[in-house]
């Protein structure tokens, strides 16, 4: 039995939790040539080998999210060092 590692394709709602969209939001992508995929059948099946692209440039709304808050977090604690930083 192959493990997760040794996969060379993941199905539409693997890439869908990756991503942390859903897997309709993954078939507009596919549909629209966003993101590879390969139709066996009536399913898709995105090659590992062509996910750099995907994943990399993906920020989920969650990881936004976290993003804003981290700097809405350090404006609030550090705002005045960080204009004092600025004048120097």
């Amino acid at each position: 039995m192959k493990n997760n590692n040794e996969k060379k394709y993941l199905s539409v709602k693997e890439l869908a939790d990756i991503l942390g969209i859903s897997r309709v939001a993954v078939f507009k992508k596919i549909k629209n040539g966003q993101i590879y995929a390969e139709k066996i059948g009536r399913n898709y099946i995105i090659p590992k080998n062509r996910l750099d692209g995907i994943v990399a440039n993906e920020l989920t709304d969650k990881f936004k999210k976290e993003i804003e808050n981290g700097v809405n977090k350090v404006i609030r604690e550090y705002g005045e060092v960080l204009k004092k930083l600025g004048k120097e």
